[in-house]
């Protein structure tokens, strides 16, 4: 890929794992990871080098967390000097995709692309700089043509890890949740480790099996690289997910602890710590770590948690700010902004809009959720209905999902079937969303105070 300006790509998937699979070694010597980084990277809008090749964005200088970067030089020096020689290339691409994770910054995705596409500049049928562009293609939710690449790749070498990795990250974002379950659970049988292991971990709680979900988890953290720390902070925030998604509140803001022992500043655990103050009423908390996690990592789910956080702490002016910042994300997180705005009953036509445009490009249950929201704030309960009970077939134990399923019953007629889920809902977690949370005790006639 080449660009002559690096720019954030889409925003990653709730539980998007390829980019886990660099950790895999390749037949050349691999250079040593390095230490966690303690200060935060480069922002996104930083720009590449102007009119140049891919080799060009490859070897372009980075900036922001020196001990990342110290290895991407090192390694650009050899990739330079190696010419048509794939392995350093590669591994540069790798270097590349570790800056991203650790940064919270997609938009160094590009960089890695360009290390891919300089390999398939002089080696057209090299696999693994295929692999290295698929798992790319995903973190741009380009998910069918990663499918179709990975596919390929597994025709060559139906072991190929990485490839089935992708394969099974694309299927699940395109709905076909059955075919992302064998692909994953390939990766298992052919090699027991973190990635593997995460996936695997995943698949299971979304089907609703919470204990072998945690077991799974547990197995991830077990099978971790202390040399590599990103995955293992990874892992834990994904575990305390679990555990906040069945209203362990405690148990969640340990996991997430946890992970911030890991990697300081890590915005996912520090996000998921703001949810746990705002659930402990101490807004103002939240809103501080919050706003660390949107400064190390602008998203728009980030500026979301921190709007609802200083709403609490009745600060109306930062709220709206803050709000105004999830609008931003239109382009790159069209699936976010829709359901923040059907949530907040927001500009309907807007998030039908982006809704749809987003079924377009994936269909699993969390955007068939989204879908089902905007229609139900559009007074379209038929059509709401159909992508709810989609959204909910799995058996996946989140309140928010058991909610939207509720209400739009209730609204369909269906009583009865829809205050059951609604209670199951608040029931599984009270605190899922101020908002969502405080309607569903209003539709249930309880008491509520009000929310954000």
């Amino acid at each position: 890929m080449q660009s002559k300006e690096r720019r954030p790509t889409r925003a990653a998937a709730p539980m998007a794992l390829a980019a886990l699979l660099w950790t895999l070694p390749l037949a050349c010597n691999k250079a040593e990871p390095p230490t966690p980084p303690k200060e935060t990277a480069a922002p996104a809008a930083e720009s590449a080098p102007k009119g140049g090749s891919a080799r060009t964005l490859a070897l372009q200088k980075p900036a922001g967390n020196p001990l990342v970067d110290r290895e991407i030089e090192a390694l650009q020096k050899v990739a330079d000097k190696a010419g048509d020689k794939a392995d350093p290339w590669i591994l540069l691409g790798r270097a590349w995709i570790k800056k991203a994770r650790e940064s919270a910054d997609p938009g160094y995705y590009l960089n890695a692309s360009a290390c891919a596409d300089t390999v398939l500049g002089f080696e057209p049928k090299s696999r693994p700089a295929r692999d290295l562009r698929g798992l790319v293609l995903v973190e741009q939710h380009a998910f069918a043509d990663a499918l179709d690449l990975a596919e390929q790749i597994l025709i060559e070498d139906p072991d190929d890890l990485m490839a089935l990795g992708t394969k099974s990250d694309a299927l699940l974002e395109l709905g076909r949740f059955d075919e992302a379950v064998k692909s994953a659970q390939r990766m298992v049988d052919l090699k027991p480790n973190l990635p593997s292991y995460a996936r695997a971990a995943h698949l299971r709680w979304l089907q609703g099996d919470l204990d072998a979900a945690k077991s799974i988890y547990r197995q991830a953290m077990d099978a971790r690289d202390p040399r590599d720390p990103e995955p293992h902070a990874w892992v834990l925030v994904n575990a305390a997910k679990v555990f906040w998604h069945e209203g362990d509140i405690e148990g969640a803001d340990r996991g997430f602890e946890r992970a911030l022992g890991v990697l300081s500043d890590y915005p996912a655990a520090l996000v998921g710590r703001a949810r746990v103050a705002l659930a402990q009423n101490d807004p103002k908390r939240a809103a501080e770590l919050a706003e660390r996690a949107y400064k190390k990592s602008p998203l728009p789910l980030h500026a979301w948690v921190l709007g609802d956080a200083r709403k609490a702490a009745g600060d109306e002016k930062g709220a709206e700010e803050a709000y105004a910042l999830v609008l931003k994300g239109r382009s790159t997180d069209p699936r976010t902004v829709a359901l923040f705005l059907a949530v907040k009953g927001k500009d309907a036509d807007e998030a039908l809009a982006l809704a749809r445009k987003e079924l377009g490009v994936r269909r699993d249950i969390y955007t068939r959720d989204t879908l089902a929201w905007a229609l139900y704030r559009k007074g379209q309960i038929a059509d709401a209905r159909v992508e709810s009970e989609a959204a909910i077939a799995l058996g996946t134990k989140d309140a928010s999902l058991l909610y939207h399923a509720g209400a739009i019953r209730i609204a369909a007629g269906d009583s009865e079937g829809g205050e059951k889920l609604v209670r199951e809902a608040l029931k599984t977690n009270p605190h899922f969303d101020p908002t969502g949370a405080a309607e569903a005790k209003k539709l249930l006639g309880e008491e509520t105070h009000g929310a954000p």
